[in-house]
């Protein structure tokens, strides 16, 4: 992951423990999408200690404006979509952040 000022998406979700697996292969896939995407720096997906159930997607792209106006717009983003839209009402967050010089 590059160390540049770029946007992060934070998408939190909420995954119960008989979709958990099929959750992460889901992302498994979606992730291929991102990896080829120009938009794209990097991307993390982590779930809570305490309470499994918590997932959260970091997503580092190059702005915010490179997600909303390139990736949202190329043919990949529908792939990508498709392939995470059954998990769409599961989302807590969905948000962008910038990161601060604190690191």
């Amino acid at each position: 992951m590059r160390t540049t000022n770029h946007a992060v998406e934070i998408i939190r979700y909420t995954i119960a423990g008989s979709n958990q697996h099929s959750f992460e292969e889901v992302y498994r896939k979606a992730c291929t999408v991102l990896q080829s995407s120009p938009y794209c720096l990097g991307y993390e997906i982590i779930h809570g200690a305490e309470d499994p159930s918590s997932y959260i997607v970091r997503i580092h792209w190059t702005s915010t404006a490179d997600h909303m106006n390139g990736f949202r717009r190329s043919k990949e983003f529908m792939t990508f979509f498709n392939l995470v839209k059954p998990f769409y009402n599961d989302i807590q967050e969905m948000k962008h952040y910038e990161q601060t010089p604190l690191v």
